[in-house]
């Protein structure tokens, strides 16, 4: 064993791998996707081989590791204009509890089991389903809970134009798109959309960058720069 240049190839390995984590972004770090998790083992799996055989060039292991990189970029900035995409490369949410009831069809759907459920619950000092207000499972896995006594009953009762939506803030516009499935969901139009952006500054929908609606009916609006 070369034990001078297999020290060499790990140090060389390491930094590399280090300065394609930095690239990918902080996004890589604070959530793995499915995607992102098999980039991520992908480039893990390359650089332990590329140290092992030592007989291979180091450029055996650094052309296919930064194509891995070249792709999640790419994939990266595509998604980011498509919603499309994104749905389908990240997923999307899932309700899991919804004002203290368990969403069963959605749970077998996403093959989530109670043990899966309380093990999230108690990590959020949850001991009891009744005491959620609503849990919604990420699409990193993360559960992210709203316990019943974070909502007070004032804000539970408001009322604001007819609107009822109790749940986490809901998407209206992403990226200059109204979302009219969530218009849908609390029984509004796009002419009621549009008067509400017009209110926040907003003269048409492309000029939004992301709007949404949370359970007091209270509207939220960012503009495009």
């Amino acid at each position: 064993m070369d034990v001078p240049t297999l020290f060499l190839r790990t140090v060389l390995i390491y930094f590399a791998v280090f300065f394609m984590l930095r690239i990918m972004g902080k996004r890589e770090i604070g959530k793995l996707s499915v995607f992102d998790l098999v980039i991520s083992i992908m480039i893990a799996e390359i650089a332990v081989l590329v140290i092992e055989e030592t007989d291979k060039p180091l450029a055996a292991g650094f052309i296919p590791m930064f194509t891995l990189v070249a792709i999640q970029l790419a994939i990266a900035y595509i998604t980011l204009k498509s919603q499309t995409l994104r749905s389908w490369f990240d997923g999307k949410p899932s309700l899991i509890i919804n004002k203290g009831k368990l969403n069963r069809k959605e749970m077998q759907k996403q093959r989530y089991s109670l043990d899966d459920l309380m093990l999230q619950l108690r990590e959020n000092k949850v001991t009891q389903v009744a005491d959620v207000e609503f849990a919604v499972l990420e699409t990193s896995g993360k559960l992210t809970v709203i316990k019943k006594d974070d909502i007070s009953e004032e804000e539970k009762q408001i009322d604001t134009d007819s609107i009822r939506y109790e749940g986490l803030p809901l998407p209206l516009i992403m990226d200059g798109r109204v979302q009219d499935e969530n218009l849908k969901k609390i029984n509004k139009t796009r002419f009621w959309l549009k008067n509400q952006i017009q209110m926040k500054g907003a003269k048409d929908f492309k000029e939004v960058f992301f709007c949404s609606i949370d359970y007091k009916g209270s509207v939220f609006v960012d503009k495009n720069n």
